[in-house]
């Protein structure tokens, strides 16, 4: 298949090759270069994330232990990977 470089420098995937591969509009791809040029475009999944010191976790959990109100399902799992992420030993 064969495509062209526009003027800023992007490049263009067919139609028909995005909806072989399932992406869609705001998907992200890794782009690597290989040995010979051969140009390698991976999909890859971004996932933001929340990163709290340890004072910061402790006022979410009193927050949440106080029962005024329950945090939405999606920030509860940022809450636990934020935890399993300050376990972890930085070097």
């Amino acid at each position: 298949m064969i495509i062209a470089i526009d003027k800023r420098g992007s490049i263009n995937l067919p139609a028909a090759l995005r909806r072989e591969l399932g992406l869609k509009n705001g998907d992200h791809l890794d782009l690597s270069v290989e040995e010979g040029g051969v140009i390698i475009l991976q999909p890859v999944a971004i996932y933001p994330t929340v990163r709290l010191s340890e004072q910061g976790l402790a006022k979410l959990g009193e927050a949440r232990k106080s029962g005024i109100s329950e945090m939405p399902s999606w920030f509860e799992k940022e809450m636990d990977d934020a935890k399993a992420d300050s376990d972890r030993e930085v070097s």
